[in-house]
């Protein structure tokens, strides 16, 4: 298995790269996640991303508190996701963050179960902009294949943040199946 790290700076990466391909018409284009334009999806991972440093740190949700609510991205959305994104990184790569107890909305976890559900939704995310963009939604073969094995161990279903499982054919292929766990149709 491929090193946690590596896989979300691989996950980082990709993203990165479709966030880099938006235009400045592209910014209300729909995405696959229902209630979300363009904007809304790279403000929420932008949002993600500004939550790591405190909550690495040892903050409480509750200390934070509504500082990062609303839209994070301002007037360059772009340089925006950059920042926090490379803020975010530094911090996962300091000694001794996947051991560090993380004080999280649903309550306390390890470092590495935030830092496995961060991976995933990087990996998820990047090819819901990819398919907002009409842009290119292969996404590198072996985080897909590492995602899947944690993701499909995860138990997703209808609920708050997903959608039932979209059904898939057995030919389907692997980032297919990865997609299509979130009830998203690939």
């Amino acid at each position: 298995m491929a090193q946690l790290i590596d896989l979300h700076g691989t996950a980082m990466g990709e993203f990165d790269r479709r966030v880099r391909e938006v235009r400045l018409t592209d910014w209300a284009l729909p995405t696959p996640c229902d209630e979300w334009d363009v904007h809304d999806l790279v403000n929420h991972l932008t949002t993600e991303q500004l939550w790591v440093p405190p909550l690495l740190g040892g903050a409480r949700v509750e200390e934070v508190g509504d500082r990062l609510d609303g839209d994070n991205l301002g007037e360059e959305p772009i340089t925006t996701w950059e920042v926090a994104s490379r803020e975010s990184r530094a911090a996962w790569l300091a000694p001794s963050s996947l051991e560090t107890t993380v004080h999280l909305s649903f309550g306390d976890a390890s470092g590495e179960l935030y830092l496995w559900q961060m991976t995933f939704d990087l990996t998820v995310h990047a090819w819901d902009l990819a398919r907002a963009l009409g842009a290119d939604e292969r996404l590198d073969p072996d985080l897909v294949k590492e995602v899947h094995a944690w993701a499909s161990g995860q138990g997703f279903g209808p609920g708050p943040m997903f959608d039932a499982p979209a059904e898939v054919g057995p030919d389907t292929s692997l980032q297919d199946r990865l997609i299509a766990l979130t009830g998203r149709k690939p």
